[in-house]
């Protein structure tokens, strides 16, 4: 069995980073060192007080330590994990393009009324499992020994707990939302016969090579999204 700081070492880059952030910030506002104010997300000192550092910072606070903290981080370190490490393995430059693109998308939602949210970092997480859970639909999914059901259904089902539980609905639907949206631009809408309407710019491409993040690509082509289901059969726990 690995050590802690082996598991840590051996996860892909883009998840590694973006889970040690979030749990780096949620250190710092459960200590008092960072106020949860001067990083969420408010449109009015974006624009007015020139506060842009808002659009980038409320994507990394999960929430203080609890339960729910500790769920959504195991979500990004198990299926962001997953993604990255199978259907993006060997294409960082297109798994970061994906967390770009989701963000963005969540900023636009964000400004509609009745989606506004301070932090984001919950619909982020929540796109990279409805992301994984169309790559890998007919995957068993086992929920606190207590339900069993296919990968597909996943997010639904998580919905469905906040629901139960209380948690506020409006990030995990903005993270389906956005999740899906990827998802129809990338892999649904090319497979039914139309172009590829998404594709990652060639500046994040440089960003990666630059910074040498990842191991480099095999190719530049697109692979072939039809073999997407590859961890058929194979069977998940989520909580515990």
């Amino acid at each position: 069995m690995s050590s802690p700081g082996e598991w840590y070492n051996s996860l892909p880059p883009i998840s590694k980073a973006y889970g040690t952030l979030c749990l780096a910030t949620t250190i710092a506002v459960q200590i008092g060192v960072l106020a949860p104010g001067f990083i969420a997300l408010a449109y009015e000192y974006v624009f007015y007080r020139f506060q842009v550092w808002r659009l980038f910072t409320n994507f990394f606070f999960l929430g203080g330590f609890s339960i729910n903290f500790g769920i959504r981080l195991l979500m990004l370190a198990r299926y962001g994990v997953q993604l990255e490490n199978g259907p993006f393995q060997r294409r960082t430059a297109d798994f970061l393009w994906m967390m770009i693109f989701g963000a963005l998308t969540l900023l636009a939602l964000s400004a509609i009324p009745g989606f506004q949210s301070y932090f984001l970092g919950i619909s982020l997480v929540f796109m990279l499992l409805y992301v994984w859970s169309r790559e890998f639909p007919t995957g068993n999914i086992n929920i606190y020994g207590l339900v069993t059901l296919k990968a597909f259904y996943l997010p639904w089902a998580m919905l469905a707990m906040d629901v139960i539980f209380g948690s506020p609905l409006v990030p995990d639907l903005l993270g389906i939302l956005a999740g899906h949206l990827y998802y129809f631009l990338t892999v649904l809408h090319p497979l039914a016969g139309g172009k590829t309407m998404l594709q990652t710019p060639m500046w994040v491409h440089k960003i990666v090579a630059r910074w040498r993040i990842g191991a480099p690509p095999t190719t530049r082509a697109e692979p072939d999204r039809s073999g997407s289901t590859a961890f058929r059969g194979r069977s998940y726990r989520v909580g515990g």
